[in-house]
């Protein structure tokens, strides 16, 4: 609501001062000005107040900022004198902004040749009704050269606003655009984080069904002997299973919830789009570190669409520990190949590296060597999952030195029939 007054207020001081940009293509009283064209701008703009309102403010703005300047500018200025030359111009912008209502202008937005050539109109219809107020005599009204010059005047001005607005139009629908990329992009990486979620708790579910039955099978065995003292363990192996199974069914209504979330089936992009994605979320995220890292993309090959979480998550993973391996400045190069059936995709980093006693282990969920400012280890889960779901996926990942001997090099091969979807 205040951006609207801010603008109608603005509009309303604007207008006579443009108005004061001018000549005279008559030779004569009637000027040609940038007001019009300040007008016309703001109305389309505009939804509130209605343009007769707004006709109403700027046209006495106008005439009262006129009719106040020449007298600050001239010493013998007469008052009657100056409101009969400038009162017409009232009438200018009142009938503007009455015709403007009339052909229900903003209704045309998205037609620009319709919005130029009812501008047109709207101008001479303005000036029409500005020249009775202004002119006794109707035949100075009635000259062929006289409306031609009209006519010219308000085709190039309203044509001139068209443009500018149009041009203000596809600013703000780009910027509109890129917002609502960054918050598509900002959902899709952690829709991709929540499949990493999901895909671990599939595999407790897996873990809890397989310890339900154990416990079960242990309270059966227990149960067939009979010897003192073993009805109380038999009992609390049962209750073990019963607990365990209420676990279960807890996760499996989670794990429901998360799946109606990631639809498995048509969540598919183009690779390029999807390392775009991981490349701008990681540049943010080491500029928020305060790191230097140079971002590169290498493709080569022709992609099928891919799965959005699956590929996401696992080149974020992998570029996220190369933002994090590197101290303060560095390199992070990503490479997808197009090899035959597979895809091969390559993280690499000029970070302090992996020593070879732990290439073997990096994999093993737990192991890390990555430890806070307070000396806190992370989880070391990250590597684990990339690896337990590249073999999902049937395909392979190993770690080898950088390619110019400093960082690591982390290489993914997944088959295409897994991870994409061909066109």
């Amino acid at each position: 609501m205040k951006e609207k007054w801010f603008l109608l207020i603005l509009m309303i001081i604007s207008v006579p001062i443009a108005g004061e940009l001018n000549f005279y293509p008559f030779r004569d009283e009637f000027r040609v000005s940038l007001g019009t064209p300040t007008f016309f701008l703001f109305l389309l703009w505009l939804r509130t107040p209605s343009p007769y309102i707004s006709g109403l403010l700027v046209g006495i703005s106008v005439a009262i900022f006129r009719t106040g300047l020449q007298a600050f500018l001239n010493s013998d200025w007469n008052w009657s004198a100056s409101f009969h030359h400038h009162y017409p111009v009232f009438f200018y912008y009142l009938t503007y902004g009455i015709v403007f209502t009339a052909v229900r202008m903003n209704r045309h937005h998205n037609r620009p040749l319709i919005v130029g050539f009812l501008g047109v109109s709207i101008e001479i219809a303005a000036t029409s009704a500005e020249l009775l107020f202004r002119y006794t005599s109707i035949t100075e009204m009635t000259s062929l050269t006289t409306w031609n010059q009209i006519a010219l005047i308000a085709f190039f001005r309203s044509f001139f606003v068209l443009g500018i607005f149009n041009i203000v139009k596809l600013r703000h629908s780009r910027a509109a655009e890129e917002q609502q990329r960054k918050e598509n992009e900002k959902m899709l990486m952690l829709i991709s984080e929540l499949y990493e979620e999901s895909i671990q708790l599939k595999k407790t579910l897996h873990n809890a069904e397989y310890i339900t039955r154990v416990s079960y099978e242990l309270y059966r065995s227990l149960k067939d002997v009979h010897q003192p003292g073993l009805d109380d363990l038999s009992q609390k192996a049962l209750r073990i299973a019963g607990q365990v199974h209420e676990i279960k069914k807890d996760n499996q209504r989670i794990y429901a919830g998360l799946s109606g979330l990631i639809s498995h089936d048509s969540d598919y992009m183009p690779m390029d789009e999807l390392v775009g994605i991981v490349l701008r979320s990681n540049e943010k995220y080491a500029r928020s570190l305060s790191k230097k890292i140079a971002f590169s993309l290498k493709n080569d090959g022709e992609f099928p669409l891919c799965h959005v979480y699956a590929t996401l998550s696992l080149l974020n993973n992998l570029v996220t520990n190369a933002v994090e391996a590197i101290r303060e400045s560095g390199y992070i190069r990503i490479s997808v190949i197009r090899s035959g059936d597979d895809i091969v995709i390559s993280v690499i980093d000029n970070g302090p590296g992996i020593a070879p006693k732990h290439q073997d282990r990096i994999f093993m969920p737990g192991f890390t060597m990555k430890y806070d400012e307070s000396g806190n280890p992370s989880t070391g889960i990250g590597l684990a999952y990339v690896k337990q779901e590249v073999e999902l996926l049937h395909g392979t990942i190993r770690v080898q030195a950088g390619s110019d001997g400093v960082g690591a090099n982390f290489i993914i091969t997944l088959p295409v029939s897994q991870i994409g979807k061909e066109e």
